[in-house]
Parts: structure tokens; sequence; C-alpha cells
């Protein structure tokens, strides 16, 4: 037996995507380098040498890529503005291609009813400002930046997101050095997670006077954390990756300072000693803590703690146990749709954000096109049902979630994985540009048309 699990109505049913994982055209009408591009350029930071200067290509093809949205039946479209596209040097000069390149990216949409939501920062820093997020100024920086976009695109754009994911560039970009700009070092990357939190707190009063019918939120990548057994070891890993992971941007932005546990955790492990002791200064928790309109969640796994048998997936690279090789999607991620649920409700039920909406979700698998062109990737359309139905089964325990984003449109530039790693819903052929829609992009645009999806009755 099946059930029809229906969504809310005008629940947005969406793609997600990144200006430098997509747009290439990386030297072309007057953008200058990201961080990404002075990270992809150094040996050994990027799997096979990729970098983003041409990826998919979206700079030249975008009116086909909205086009390719608008058949399958996807009601909305998350993507990001290229700071170095719009202000090269950071701060400063305007640069008119760049307004002009998503002028005609955002009326294409509106064109053909799609609605958009725009995130401002997803890590693709402007090189030029001097030491990037270690720099108190590049929040002011970035509040700059947001009043130029906002402005331009504010009388059509309503939904705006600040900042994407500030663990990433934070913790693996200064802590881990997987990311740009590839430092490891942990009291660097907690000056930087407090300058991108600040960075946001000063942005969304510039958004709200900008575009005062709109509305403005922030975006985290959560999920929970078990411990492997009930030893204290473990416990306590488990709390600390929590803190790290979920609690260290969730507590300050709702008003909790930071965690008191993670800064004793952090005093002991001596990373305070390294920055100036003083770089919370008056009022910036406040600022911090400005009201938002909803919070956006981007959820893939869940991570089991045990410090006994470490398997290096979470970021710490000392306390994760690896999950059972068939539940693994090829990222080497659990499929664990109950996280998403857990992950909806601790947010809703603990923090109380107006409401909740979902930016990213999905899974990485290389199925690629047969003779006939089409690509059969049974295992994403699996997965992206099963974590559907956590996000339906949180909105019927009282979770206002208005919104699903599947990540991504199309394979493009996964960051330090560079193309290894296929996340479409479309898959690009990079030698052509050909894009190929999956079986799960036909199959997404049906639940969309439906705003619902069948499902199996429990019993």
């Amino acid at each position: 037996m099946t059930e029809f699990m229906k969504f809310p109505e005008n629940f947005a049913w969406g793609t997600a995507t990144a200006a430098y994982q997509i747009e290439g055209a990386a030297h072309e009408d007057g953008r200058k380098d990201s961080i990404w591009d002075v990270f992809a350029r150094t040996p050994g930071k990027v799997a096979n040498a990729d970098n983003g200067d041409v990826t998919d290509d979206h700079y030249h093809r975008w009116k086909e890529d909205v086009a390719l949205m608008k058949e399958l039946g996807y009601t909305a479209y998350r993507f990001s503005l290229a700071w170095p596209r719009i202000i090269p040097d950071g701060r400063g000069k305007v640069n008119p291609a760049g307004i002009d390149f998503y002028n005609r990216l955002i009326d294409e949409l509106l064109k053909v009813e799609i609605h958009p939501i725009v995130t401002l920062y997803h890590w693709d820093l402007p090189a030029a400002l001097p030491d990037g997020w270690l720099n108190r100024e590049t929040s002011f920086a970035f509040a700059e930046f947001c009043q130029v976009a906002v402005r331009a695109f504010g009388d059509r754009v309503k939904d705006w997101i600040t900042i994407n994911e500030p663990f990433c560039p934070s913790f693996l970009g200064y802590a881990y050095g997987r990311h740009a700009p590839g430092i490891q070092d942990l009291g660097k990357a907690l000056l930087a997670a407090h300058h991108l939190l600040l960075a946001h707190g000063l942005a969304v009063p510039v958004v709200r006077a900008a575009c005062p019918d709109g509305r403005v939120g922030i975006t985290l990548n959560e999920g929970p954390f078990y411990p492997a057994t009930r030893s204290v070891e473990n416990l306590d890993a488990a709390r600390h990756a929590d803190g790290e992971f979920n609690r260290w941007f969730l507590d300050p932005l709702y008003g909790r300072h930071y965690p008191l546990d993670m800064l004793q955790d952090y005093v002991k492990a001596g990373a305070l000693e390294t920055i100036e002791p003083k770089f919370i200064l008056a009022g910036d928790m406040q600022q911090i803590a400005v009201p938002t309109d909803f919070l956006a969640l981007n959820y893939y796994t869940r991570s089991v703690i045990d410090t006994v048998k470490p398997a290096g997936n979470f970021p710490n690279n000392i306390s994760t146990l690896a999950n059972p090789a068939e539940t693994h999607t090829e990222m080497g991620w659990e499929i664990f749709p109950f996280g998403l649920y857990e992950t909806i409700c601790r947010a809703y039920f603990a923090y109380k954000p107006p409401e909740i909406i979902i930016t990213e979700n999905g899974a990485s698998y290389s199925d690629a096109p047969d003779a006939s062109g089409r690509v059969s990737d049974i295992r994403r359309i699996a997965y992206l049902q099963s974590h559907i139905e956590a996000v339906g089964q949180a909105i019927r325990a009282g979770v206002p979630v208005t919104g699903y984003y599947v990540w991504s449109l199309m394979d493009n530039f996964e960051w330090a994985f560079g193309y290894a790693q296929r996340f479409g819903l479309i898959y690009v052929d990079y030698k052509t540009q050909k894009r190929h829609p999956k079986d799960s992009a036909f199959w997404y645009g049906q639940v969309a048309r439906k705003n619902g999806l069948e499902m199996k009755a429990a019993g």
C-alpha cells in the first residue's frame, strides 16, 4: 500500500547551485580572482588539479539552463552571486558587466515563473581583500557588497541568504586546510568564524533597508553526532563534534553567545593563544543575533563518533566511525534520512526560527549516459525519496518548512573534490558541455508538479 504525502500550498521545490561551482568565465568581463581561484591553482589542494575556470560554463549557457529548469517543472532556484564578479577587488569599484549578468539571469527566471532565492556569499571571497576572514574589516566589506547587490536586484529578488555554511570557510578553510585558503590553525578558524557571523549580522539590516519587502536568513550545514558506544570518551567526543559543527553557529545566531563548553575546550587546546584574545568586541554578539525571517539548513549525513576506531570522515580527523559500505553515497557519506528529520526538529524546537528552508540535500553518484543518452540514477531517486519523506514528517510534527532544494541542479566543481563527484540532477559532459537530465531530474519534476510524493504506508 502507498499513501500520498502532500506538502503545504506554495511549497518551494527547487534546485541549488553556487557561482564558483558552475559559472566558469573566471577571467572574463572584469571578474578577478577569488580565494578559490588561488587555492585551486595550489598544487595538491584540489583533486586532479581541477579548477573552476570553465566548470559548467553557466556564464554563457545560463539561458539554456533556465529553460531546462522550466521544462523539468522546478518552481524555485537558489544560486549565489560571485562577489569578485560584482566588486572585483572586494571593495570599491562596481563591475557593470557583473551586474548585467545577474540582471539577465534574474529576469529570465522571473519570465518563466521560477522563484529566485539568492545567496550573497558562497565562499568565493575576493582574493584582493587582505587576510581574508582573519581581518575584521572583511565583515564590513561584505556588508558593503550586500548593499550594492540588494540595491541592484532587490526590486525583483525577495529572498536573500547572507552566508552559506559558515562552518566550511572557517573550520575547513582555517583549521583543517581542506578549503580555501588552506590554513591549519584552530585559533584562526575561530577568528574567521566570528568574522563570518559578524558579517551576517551586519548584512541583515543592510538587506532589509535595500529591500524592505524582502526576507533574509542564513544557511547552516547541520547534522547529528552519535557516540558509537556510551563510553565517557565517545560521549564527550560526540558533544565536542556537535558543538563545533552545530552549536558554535546556532547558539550565537539565536542570542545564546558561544557555547560555554566549547569555549572551555578551545581554551584547554590553547586555540585562543594564537589570536587576539579580545576579538569579540562590545556589541558583536547582539549584532550576530539580529532577527531573521528564516533559517536555512543543508543536510547530507550524520556522524558516528568512535575514539577507539577513528575513520577520519569528520573534519577533526580523529573520531568518526566508518559506516557500512552499502549505505554510503559515492562521497562516502552514510544515507541516513532520519538525521534530516532530527536536524529539522532540533533546529526548530530548540531555537524557534520563524520558518525553515532546506536549501541543500542530495547525493553523489557517478551514473553516466547510456548509448541513448539516458542516465538511470535510481540510487539518487531513492535517496531523494527518503529525505523528502523526512521533510514531510517534520512538517507533520509541526515544523514550518517552506521549501526543499536539491543539491545540485547539475554536476559541477565540487570544491576540493574537483570534478570527481557528481551531485547533479543533470549530467554534464565537461568536454562538450552537453546537458543530460537524469531520471532523477524527471522524477523530481513530477514531485514538484504534484506538490508531494507517493510513500509506502506504515504497517
